[in-house]
């Protein structure tokens, strides 16, 4: 089996449509209201907006990194 692709999953909407789905399912059973199960599945939405941005501007800038031609070392200051 292969390794899970991280960057792939986290920016999925499907995947984030089906752990909202299951949290706020698991907030119904579990005795919560519907308001509860709103709210929080909100919040997840909006952090998987800002996770989504986050990693697609990672991959953006390191593509136009490597499309330069520049090499970044690690532990180094640019400065």
């Amino acid at each position: 089996m292969k390794g899970i692709n991280w960057t792939r999953k986290l920016t999925s909407r499907k995947f984030w449509a089906a752990v909202t789905s299951f949290v706020s399912m698991m907030i119904m059973a579990t005795g919560g209201t519907q308001g509860t199960a709103e709210q929080i599945t909100a919040l997840i939405m909006a952090g998987a907006s800002v996770v989504a941005y986050i990693v697609a501007e990672g991959l953006t800038d390191a593509a136009n990194t490597a499309a330069a031609g520049i090499e970044i070392e690690e532990g180094t200051d640019e400065n």
